[in-house]
């Protein structure tokens, strides 16, 4: 207790010093620090505190040290989070490197490709976007049809990808590849490389909330070295099933938990009115108050599950449920905001609406995507009946 009680006190210390007061501030949309060589922060303290933090591996402290991790163990990163929270500092780094790839890097990359790729992912070095779903499989991840050939000492990619998050922002790719047109799930590949390889191109999506977060990536004659093939050649399903576990895992504590809802309450004040300082429809103040209440409570339990997997367990079948009930719970958020926002929750645009409204509105819409990105409900569904249920196939 007293070796906690004197790191608590080191790390509360290290803070004070070290995190500048804008990052102690609620996080602006337009201030997210997603790192790389493109990156181009507003806010010059955003840069500043990923440095600091990524210098003492803290965006990923419990990473071991010779990887550029914190190498702390779990109940030193309890502390950490803890102080973090208590001097409600931004999150310094967001990165599907740190959320997806690191860990199946930990656990399948040589000793070679875990010095070159880890320390830079914990720095915030190389921004990652993820190259899994194509035109014709999609939901049938394991029919994916993007060809990597053997040619001397390299592989030479072509195919497409779609709906690569951030594509057009990334450094770098963690990509499948068919390598065996034999087999199915046998025949598929892990493998990474830099976006501005010539004959990488890509194109964004518009969505109907009019944001582009989604790309296509096109892939003509892409040389890639074949020492950036992670794990052993066609054994790259085994990967990706562990890497989706950890995205199921990160997409529900990252967007749908207890810190999603702020301003939940106080907007719905706004718009129906409240007497003694409580929400005035009765109705809307029981959905608003069941609302809350079950985003705490799964915020609470995939923080325990998150905690455990990083002490050593597994993610698991788990994280399809995660998935599932928070794409659920985001989509209800977001209905009941626009509900009793009523004419104002429908704003495009124009001077009629504030910021509020009209982020309600785009939100509203960019739910829906929520039960397709990461696996659609009907794909974790399908998991938690066979892996978690035990359920077994219609014969």
């Amino acid at each position: 207790m007293a070796t906690h009680d004197a790191f608590r006190e080191e790390t509360c210390a290290w803070l004070e010093e070290n995190c500048p007061a804008s990052m102690r501030t609620p996080m602006a949309e337009d201030e997210v620090m997603w790192g790389g060589r493109k990156a181009d922060p507003k806010n010059p303290d955003s840069k500043l505190w990923l440095d600091r933090m990524g210098a003492q591996g803290w965006t990923a402290p419990m990473w071991p040290k010779e990887y550029g991790g914190g190498g702390l163990n779990k109940e030193e990163n309890k502390v950490l989070q803890e102080e973090l929270g208590r001097i409600k500092a931004r999150p310094p780094l967001f990165s599907f490197g740190l959320w997806m790839l690191g860990p199946v890097l930990l656990e399948y990359a040589t000793e070679e490709q875990k010095q070159q790729f880890l320390p830079q992912i914990v720095r915030g070095e190389i921004r990652w976007c993820q190259g899994y779903s194509e035109p014709g499989a999609g939901s049938d991840l394991a029919g994916l049809q993007t060809r990597a050939i053997e040619d001397g000492d390299d592989y030479v990619i072509n195919g497409q990808k779609v709906w690569t998050s951030y594509a057009n922002y990334a450094d770098w790719i963690f990509c499948l590849v068919r390598t065996d047109t034999s087999t199915k799930h046998e025949g598929i590949s892990f493998i990474l490389f830099d976006m501005e390889t010539e004959g990488v191109t890509t194109k964004p999506i518009k969505l109907i909330s009019g944001s582009s977060p989604f790309c296509e990536t096109f892939f003509d004659d892409v040389r890639v070295p074949k020492s950036q093939m992670v794990g052993r050649l066609n054994g790259g399903w085994e990967i990706a099933k562990k890497l989706l576990q950890h995205e199921r895992t990160n997409i529900s504590s990252g967007g749908f938990g207890a810190s999603a809802s702020a301003g939940l309450e106080q907007l719905v004040k706004d718009h129906v009115g409240e007497e003694g300082g409580r929400i005035a429809d009765p109705l809307m103040r029981d959905r608003v108050a069941k609302q809350k209440m079950t985003e705490h409570a799964f915020s609470l339990t995939v923080r325990r599950a998150t905690e455990e997997a990083k002490a050593g367990g597994e993610v698991g079948a788990a994280s399809s449920i995660f998935k599932y009930v928070g794409a659920e719970m985001n989509k209800s958020r977001y209905e009941l905001l626009v509900e009793a926002l009523g004419d104002q929750g429908l704003g495009w645009e124009g001077d009629g609406f504030n910021s509020d409204e009209l982020n309600v509105t785009r939100q509203w819409l960019r739910s829906k995507a929520n039960s397709i990105e990461g696996g659609t409900t009907e794909i974790n569904l399908n998991v938690v009946a066979k892996r978690v249920l035990g359920l077994r196939d219609h014969q």
